[in-house]
């Protein structure tokens, strides 16, 4: 979960309790930061993750996300979701041409009931 952190007045800490409590899903905190969140350890940039990331979840404004997304191509991310209002339609390309699964425009949390 990119741009995820303690802040409570941000929309990504409720998404992410969720996406944890709800779903099921492991979150790993990225910020510029790097600060733990949820109980997760949090890193700074996608490469420090250990393991192997699935989907690569969007809370920064457009105009940063297309380094996210290269940064989820370079390590081998299976997905990019970029959040409600988070609209880079380059970087999208980028990621389907690399063959990541790309979701923009929308919250997890808004979609889960309709799936």
């Amino acid at each position: 979960m990119v741009g995820l952190t303690n802040n409570p007045g941000r929309v990504a800490p409720g998404v992410s309790r969720f996406l944890q409590n709800q779903l099921g899903m492991e979150i790993v905190p990225v910020s510029l930061s790097g600060e733990s969140v949820l109980g997760n350890d949090g890193y700074k940039l996608l490469a420090e993750i250990p393991g192997h990331i699935n989907v690569v979840d969007c809370f920064v404004n457009s105009q940063k996300v297309g380094d996210i997304v290269d940064q989820a191509i370079a390590v081998g991310a299976d997905a990019v979701w970029l959040q409600l209002g988070v609209i880079d339609e380059a970087a999208a390309r980028r990621a389907k041409d690399a063959g990541l699964d790309v979701v923009m425009d929308t919250c997890p949390k808004i979609e889960y009931p309709y799936r």
